[in-house]
């Protein structure tokens, strides 16, 4: 059965091609979130095996999202998605409890790569 995943990201364009890139690569993109707050509610209702999440986002940033998230499920699975220049966030989001990070633009390989390692057990 194929892992379902949570794709979160305030840009359409990204969330298309995250789901893309993750279909292509086997699995089920059962969601599609545009801000953290969003991200957070569809987090209780789907129950994801992974969420891909946007770090700079409005409403509630990524990192505050996972942040709730693992407080409600600590065994939740997150991968975070960010731009280039925004290491100390990627930083903060590792620390917040994300297993492993994206840098945009994707590229196909090392999106499933991360998906696939965060998902090990």
């Amino acid at each position: 059965m194929a892992k379902r995943i949570l794709v979160v990201d305030d840009a359409a364009f990204m969330r298309a091609t995250l789901k893309n890139i993750l279909t292509g690569g086997g699995f089920e993109v059962v969601g599609e979130a545009r801000n953290g707050t969003e991200a957070v509610e569809m987090y209780r209702s789907l129950k994801p095996d992974l969420v891909t999440m946007d770090i700079v986002m409005p409403e509630i940033s990524g990192i505050d999202a996972v942040r709730t998230i693992l407080s409600e499920d600590p065994g939740a699975t997150v991968v975070m998605c960010s731009a280039m220049g925004q290491q100390a966030l990627v930083i903060e989001a590792i620390q917040a409890g994300a297993k492993d990070f994206v840098i945009k633009p994707f590229q196909a390989a090392r999106v499933l790569e991360a998906v696939q390692r965060a998902l090990e057990p």
